[in-house]
Parts: C-alpha cells; sequence; structure tokens
C-alpha cells in the first residue's frame, strides 16, 4: 500500500494567500510575519503570496469563501487572535471563525489552515508570536507549503490510478 505525506518544497505554480485580523495587531503582525517569512525561506517568491486584511476573526472565513471559489491559491492561511474577555463574545468569534474555516475548506477542497490564536490572556498570545511556544504563524505557513505538496502528490496518485484502469 503507497505512503504518501507533504514536504517543504515549493510549487512554482502555487500561490498562498494569508488573510490577516487586524484585531491585536500586535500579536497578528508578527504572526504574519512569521508566515511569509517561512514561506520565503522555502523558497516561495513573496509574488506567489497574496495578504489580505479583514477586520477581526469573525470576517475570516467570509473572504476565505470568496478566494476559495475563485481558484487561485493552492492554500489559504488564516491568522487572526481572540483573547478571553468577560463575556461569551470570545466562544462565539473563535468557534464561529474555526467552524467557518473548516467548512471552508472541506466545500472547497483547498487546504485552509488555521492560525486564529484563541487564547485566555494577551501574554499566552505573546508567547505563542515569537514568544515561548514560536510562532504559530511560521508554523502554520510549513503545514500549507506540507498540504500543497501532498494534495499535488494525491491529484497525480488519483490520475494515474484512473488513467492505468482504463480499458483502451
Amino acid at each position: 500500500m503507497p505512503n504518501y505525506s507533504g514536504e517543504l518544497r515549493p510549487h512554482v505554480a502555487a500561490r498562498f494567500a494569508i488573510i490577516a485580523s487586524r484585531w491585536n495587531p500586535g500579536i497578528v503582525d508578527v504572526l504574519v510575519d512569521g508566515a511569509q517569512r517561512a514561506l520565503r525561506e522555502h523558497g516561495v517568491a513573496d509574488a506567489a503570496v497574496d495578504l489580505v486584511r479583514v477586520p477581526g476573526a469573525w470576517e475570516i472565513p467570509v473572504v476565505a469563501t470568496r478566494l476559495a471559489h475563485a481558484g487561485r491559491h493552492a492554500a489559504i492561511l488564516a491568522l487572526g487572535c481572540v483573547v478571553r474577555g468577560d463575556t461569551r463574545h470570545y466562544e462565539h468569534v473563535a468557534d464561529g471563525c474555526a467552524q467557518g474555516l473548516m467548512r471552508v475548506a472541506l466545500d472547497h477542497g483547498v487546504p485552509v489552515l488555521n492560525g486564529v490564536l484563541a487564547v485566555e490572556r494577551h501574554a499566552d498570545a505573546q508567547a505563542r508570536a515569537g514568544g515561548a511556544h514560536g510562532n504559530k504563524g511560521e508554523e502554520v505557513a510549513l503545514a500549507a507549503m506540507e498540504m500543497v505538496d501532498l494534495c499535488e502528490k494525491l491529484n497525480v496518485a488519483i490520475k494515474t490510478a484512473i488513467e492505468g484502469g482504463r480499458d483502451e
């Protein structure tokens, strides 16, 4: 039985979209920088990365849907930060965003990577945006590259299996 996994390698025709919230800019900007740097360091040209800014995490899934529907991007990276407050608003935004992103991925068959931090305190976000827990923007970018490579490998395997099964 074949074994498939993605690798960290650029695909010449692959475009990436980063959708980033403007809310909590001190955190999100660090995530964006980490994602862009990771893509660049692994051979993805800056011109192959589109950055789209939205007001907050709640707006990310609708933009992800539009981008996925257009079919120009091999992967979509969602970056944002939602910090728990005194109300349940945090849960609605974080959960709704995550569910929306998964829906986009499943409905459109494009990898959508969730780098929207949902944290208890700003210190937790700082730890994940270049602090003690690394940079989640970088991690999401690397996962996106792996997923693009894996999807390409699966596309080739499926095409080969279909062509191999034809009676000519």
